[in-house]
């Protein structure tokens, strides 16, 4: 039994067996990984080659735009509206900085930090890359910008960096008309071009800045830039240039301007003026105005609850969406719609004892005389403005006439301006009664329709451009602010195109002329309701004064402008244009609760008049052939 168990041997052959069948799967798995590795290889290598060379590429190398420069905007002599000027902003690249909370109570001693400042600091410095530039104060003084400068050595990581920035050196004069530019938001990122919009920061949001914000914007450049693992720029392999926006020039003539808005002085209103022969907007004034240089950078939250909440409501463009009764001022419309529809003869008259009164109605309407014109004719009542005549007109010609009538002269609806925001008014109808309120059109109601009362409303702008129809006997143009398009400084201007709309047809030209010399009467008649501008006058005006109450007074009631609050007096309003035989301006203008628009509204067209016509230039020299050094085309 031992010899046999020492005798136990190995079986070699069974166990060379196993091992090579072992090595036989050991080696037939590598083979498979090998085939799979080269596979990958050949993907990656060779069939996707070009796409991933592409993205190892931009890895390497990344796009970054270039912000274009906004152009500038002219008034019609070339005088500057909107520029760009250098603005300087502090930086802190956070990866130079050793001690952060050190350096930032340094700067607190140099330049003013408030807590908004710091608190949009710290959002950034937890968005951007350590080392990027990340903004702290905007806008420095050059006083702000020499004490940072001085202590550059002791403050690293601390950078002053320039760039170009909104401003508008005429300050508040034309706001509502230039408008302003400030930050993009986030509705208005959704509706851009986000390409071409890609380095910008702010954009146009009234006035002509918005209106032509894609002139004014321009195009957008990019440059190549090589960068590393990190980000960190190394070099710049190409750049393309951006395209700067177009300049824009104006019909505003700016010392016209001022002087509506210096003469309009703390009275809350609303001046427009118009050439009649092509639709030119010579000037556009709203009254209060505001400073749109604060709302370039970002307008702190207590200047704008300001701003919004002032009783005046400096931000709300009256001269546009402004709507009041026109008063007195459609008179000569009137007047005009009784001659030309055959309801009335020039030499008709009535008799005015101070009052007037529909048959079976113990009602009576008012004149503002209250001892009456006497004796009146067209002549006389648009002269001496007597209501008692008008309120007989109107009812004889009915509201539907009126109501058509007026609609030529484009009394309720848009002017169509280059400007957004642009009110429609109203011009009041049977029709319109019965669809917004479901009543009948009442006889009353016709009455002092006819003297621009009632439910009647206009802008400032749609009353100076029915004057201008009314200088030029029934043509009509669109309202325009543009002038021309320059493409680039002291190139030639392309002057935009005046729109024609739809003339009021002329039954019999006597019939203008008539209302024309009674409208001149308005002002250099002995009786005239603004003949306290006639003085020294080197020009005929065409005018007429107008008067829309704010609130109604019991018909036994007299009315005692001392006894009442100053926002409840009446509106002053007065239109008119000049040269009356070559008509160059036509303006309309309103004062809320200035009372008299003989007294108030009168001298204050009289100035902006004098202003542009006693110092236009000689024909052969004026802005039609020359802007600025620039040539028209």
């Amino acid at each position: 039994m031992a010899f046999n168990s020492k005798q136990t041997l190995k079986d070699h052959f069974h166990e060379t067996q196993i091992f090579n069948q072992r090595v036989l799967i050991a080696a037939v798995f590598m083979v498979l990984l090998f085939l799979l590795l080269l596979s990958r290889l050949v993907y990656l290598q060779i069939t996707n080659q070009q796409h991933y060379s592409t993205l190892s590429e931009n890895n390497r190398v990344s796009i970054r735009p270039i912000a274009p420069t906004r152009g500038l905007i002219f008034d019609r002599n070339g005088i500057l509206l909107a520029q760009n000027l250098p603005s300087f902003t502090l930086e802190i690249i956070p990866e130079h900085v050793k001690d952060l909370d050190a350096t930032l109570e340094k700067l607190k001693q140099l330049v003013a930090i408030n807590e908004d400042d710091l608190k949009e600091f710290k959002n950034n410095l937890r968005k951007k890359r350590r080392f990027e530039g990340i903004p702290l104060r905007s806008r420095l003084s050059d006083e702000e910008v020499a004490r940072v400068s001085v202590q550059e050595n002791e403050l690293p990581g601390v950078i002053i960096k320039a760039q170009l920035s909104r401003h508008y050196p005429q300050g508040k004069l034309a706001s509502h008309a230039v408008g302003y530019v400030s930050r993009i938001n986030e509705n208005e990122l959704r509706k851009l071009n986000a390409s071409n919009y890609s380095a910008t920061t702010h954009i146009g949001k009234v006035g002509i800045e918005r209106t032509y914000e894609d002139l004014l914007h321009g195009k957008v450049g990019f440059q190549h830039i090589e960068t590393n693992a990190q980000g960190r720029v190394l070099r710049v392999l190409e750049r393309t240039l951006p395209v700067s926006g177009k300049n824009l020039y104006l019909n505003m003539d700016v010392k016209a301007q001022a002087i509506a808005e210096k003469s309009l002085a703390e009275n809350n209103g609303a001046l427009v003026a118009i050439d009649p022969r092509n639709g030119a907007v010579l000037a556009i004034a709203s009254m209060p105005i505001y400073d749109p240089n604060l709302f370039v950078h970002g307008i702190s939250s207590k200047a704008y609850k300001a701003l919004s909440t002032s009783p005046e409501r400096p931000l709300f463009n009256r001269a546009l969406r402004g709507q009041y009764p026109p008063g007195s001022t459609i008179k000569p419309m009137m007047g005009l719609a009784g001659l030309e529809l055959n309801q009335l003869k020039q030499h008709d008259d009535i008799n005015c004892p101070g009052w007037y009164m529909l048959k079976n109605d113990e009602r009576r309407y008012r004149d503002w005389k209250k001892e009456g014109h006497k004796h009146t004719d067209l002549d006389k009542a648009i002269t001496e403005s007597c209501d008692v005549f008008f309120y007989d007109l109107a009812l004889t010609l009915g509201i539907d006439n009126i109501s058509s009538y007026l609609a030529q002269f484009g009394l309720g609806e848009k002017t169509g301006i280059d400007l957004r925001g642009e009110l429609d008014g109203l011009n009041p109808s049977r029709k319109w009664k019965r669809r917004t309120r479901n009543l009948p059109w009442f006889p009353g109601e016709t009455l002092i329709t006819g003297i621009g009362q009632g439910f009647m409303l206009t802008t400032p702008l749609q009353l100076a451009n029915a004057t201008a129809a009314i200088a030029t006997m029934g043509k009509r143009f669109k309202p325009r602010m543009l002038y021309g398009i320059q493409d680039q400084q002291y190139q030639p201007i392309k002057k935009t195109k005046t729109e024609s709309l739809p003339p009021i047809p002329i039954s019999e030209a006597k019939n203008w002329h008539y209302v024309i010399k009674s409208m001149r009467n308005v002002v250099h008649g002995l009786h005239g309701t603004a003949r306290g501008i006639k003085y020294n006058l080197k020009y005929d005006i065409a005018g007429k004064t107008g008067t829309a109450q704010v609130f109604g007074i019991a018909q036994d009631a007299e009315y005692k402008k001392e006894e009442i609050a100053k926002k409840l007096q009446d509106h002053a309003l007065f239109i008119g244009y000049a040269p009356i035989d070559k008509p160059r301006i036509a303006v309309a203008l309103i004062v809320e609760n200035g009372g008299s628009g003989g007294a108030v509204a009168a001298p204050i067209v009289r100035k902006v008049m004098d202003q542009y016509l006693l110092n236009l230039p000689p024909e052969d020299k004026n802005t039609e052939n020359k802007i600025n050094g620039a040539a028209i085309q």
